[in-house]
């Protein structure tokens, strides 16, 4: 009885925490594909990503490999070192998937909004992916998941304010119709987040 009442809890083995990290990247970085593709951004790290490659025509890998250096400091600090190199790892392959999704896949007809809506659920499933095998994309993400294991503040309601801000940011860089589906989209993103990963909800 008492093990139905507190399950025993059951780590992920190594093999688990590879394949989520292949998974949880594959999915955010073919959401990555689909919003840019339809000329929209999204929140975070990668929204700040999007913006420079928009700007100055950088790939939007480099952009959000090079943005995510700094803040490897404090996930080392913070989060300790398997939690930093899960991250790398992750942010290593979003920045190699971007790229690569555009190899195989070509779209003759894409609706903008649809692709950047359905863009943000695919990434917020690669999140959760990602966040419960203890790893993320950086950035904002190591922030905001520290100060949810510190201090208890919800990861993705400080993610909703930081993302919306981002994307509010990019007024003068994306149409009008896209920033207001580039905003829905971030909501969609953190709604995702906020509502399936918090803490005491899982178990492992």
């Amino acid at each position: 009885m008492d093990n139905a009442i507190h399950p025993v809890r059951i780590p992920h083995t190594l093999l688990e925490d590879l394949l989520a990290l292949l998974f949880g990247t594959l999915l955010v970085s073919f959401g990555v594909t689909l919003l840019k593709t339809a000329g929209a951004l999204t929140g975070s790290t990668a929204g700040i990503a999007f913006l420079i490659s928009y700007l100055s025509h950088t790939s939007f890998g480099i952009a959000f490999f090079a943005i995510n250096i700094p803040f490897y400091w404090l996930a080392v600090k913070r989060m300790g070192w398997a939690f930093t190199l899960k991250t790398f790892a992750a942010v290593g392959l979003v920045s190699l998937f971007s790229q690569m999704h555009t190899l195989f896949i070509h779209f003759a007809a894409l609706d903008p909004f649809y692709a950047t809506l359905f863009g943000n659920v695919i990434m917020g499933i690669g999140f959760i992916v990602l966040f419960r095998h203890k790893a993320s994309l950086g950035g904002v993400n190591i922030l905001a998941l520290w100060l949810q294991d510190r201090y208890g503040i919800r990861a993705g309601k400080l993610q909703m304010g930081v993302d919306t801000c981002v994307v509010l940011a990019s007024l003068f860089v994306v149409p009008p119709p896209m920033l207001v589906a580039s905003v829905a989209g971030a909501l969609i993103l953190n709604l995702i987040i906020a509502m399936n990963h918090r803490p005491g909800r899982y178990e492992v």
